[in-house]
């Protein structure tokens, strides 16, 4: 008996000698900022790579210290990013490029995205997803693509409504073409934009939604009824609503009704001040909520270039203009988007009205909700240190620093005086 108890005895002071150990050897830091969610003083430590206490604090120990927290942006269509497409052909594309852009957007403050690639040849797709597969679980991106978009290849070929999206790329659903693109990817196509109204596309959403893959409905021209049931065969979500559409259509039947009037259909929206209107924006918003909106910035690899005129691989002629619009002349139509994620941040509180709380749970709660991203998304104890701090002045939001699984990634340089 006193044997056991000695035993007993040892083992206890074993657990807690590696119990010391390990919590001597744990990586932890405390930010003091606002709280994105109620602009109040907050304590935020980081442990392990995650979100540890959070305490509330009568006031900041810097008096001079304005800068918020929140969970890192979460951006659903990435084509590309500082020179690097997603979708290039000819073997331009690079594993080095995946961490370029990735690093890159780590400054803008997005923290997690879905690569997107557009239509394109069968044999780069099949190329560019099995490199993205390849290289999305490097630790040097430290979790920061959990899978990929596929905005195409099956979409409507009428001018405007394709949007972009060269004409012989565009193509009807083909599941044997899409296994094939779901296998290069590893099974990390998490989501696929079609059009609903197109031949064999309902049978094609069926399938998709039992492989767990988010259905979006996107440049197309179909009706209440095409659209309703591709609702009920599995579609969650409307990509970038009220883009990817013609210029002139029907006053009373045209595609946006009937995706606003279906409140089992989710929106993405643009919100970089030049795909959408400001009362576009307040409609959709007034429409959809919260609950159901997600921003997203559709950019592309024209982002962070100087403004002038460009030559895209296809041999597309395309022009970015000083104030930050990117447009595609020869179709009179946006040719994506040349602004981050957080830019659309702080113009949908322009816009709308809407809290910085509501615009961070559209910008990052609300599609790790979509995508079952459980471990982010919010700023609670448990999940990952995915965190960024930013200051919002006159509506813009601009990043000082980046956490990633609670590594600090990126950190504004001083200024020089």
């Amino acid at each position: 008996m006193i044997i056991n108890e000695r035993v007993k005895t040892h083992c206890v002071f074993c657990l807690a000698f590696l119990f010391f150990v390990l919590n001597m050897n744990a990586q932890t830091e405390t930010i003091e900022a606002i709280s994105y969610l109620d602009g109040k003083p907050i304590a935020v430590s980081i442990e392990n790579g995650l979100i540890g206490e959070i305490k509330k604090l009568d006031k900041l120990s810097d008096k001079n210290n304005k800068l918020y927290i929140s969970p890192g942006l979460i951006d659903n269509q990435v084509n590309g990013y500082a020179g690097v497409s997603f979708s290039f052909g000819g073997g331009s594309f690079t594993k080095e490029d995946v961490i370029k852009a990735t690093q890159m957007l780590w400054q803008d403050g997005v923290t997690t995205y879905l690569p997107t690639l557009t239509s394109n040849k069968k044999d780069v797709l099949l190329r560019n997803l099995k490199i993205l597969s390849e290289v999305s679980n490097s630790r040097k991106l430290l979790g920061s693509i959990p899978g990929f978009h596929l905005e195409g290849p099956y979409l409507n070929p009428e001018d405007g409504y394709r949007g972009a999206h060269p004409v012989e790329f565009v193509r009807l659903p083909d599941w044997n073409e899409f296994l094939a693109l779901y296998k290069a990817s590893g099974n990390k196509i998490v989501q696929i934009t079609l059009a609903p109204d197109m031949p064999g596309a309902q049978e094609f959403i069926k399938k998709c939604k039992d492989l767990n893959v988010i259905i979006a409905v996107g440049h197309h021209n179909a009706n209440a009824q095409q659209l309703n049931l591709a609702v009920e065969n599995g579609a969650r979500i409307a990509t970038h609503l009220g883009n990817g559409c013609a210029n002139m259509i029907n006053r009373h039947r045209n595609p946006l009704w009937p995706q606003l009037a279906n409140n089992d259909l989710m929106i993405s929206i643009i919100g970089d001040g030049f795909h959408l209107l400001p009362e576009q924006i307040i409609t959709f918003f007034k429409v959809k909520g919260v609950e159901n909106t997600i921003l997203t910035s559709d950019v592309t690899s024209y982002a962070g270039l100087s403004p002038g005129k460009y030559v895209t691989s296809g041999g597309d002629s395309i022009e970015l203009t000083t104030e930050g619009k990117l447009q595609f002349p020869a179709q009179k139509v946006l040719y994506g988007s040349a602004s981050p994620l957080s830019r659309g941040v702080g113009h949908i509180m322009d816009v709308t009205g809407c809290s910085l709380s509501d615009a961070i749970q559209m910008a990052s709660t609300n599609p790790a909700k979509l995508y079952g991203l459980n471990d982010r998304g919010l700023l609670f104890r448990g999940k990952r240190a995915d965190l960024i701090l930013f200051t919002m002045d006159e509506g813009k939001m601009k990043i000082t620093k980046t956490y990633v699984k609670g590594k600090l990634v990126y950190s504004q340089s001083p200024k020089k005086h």
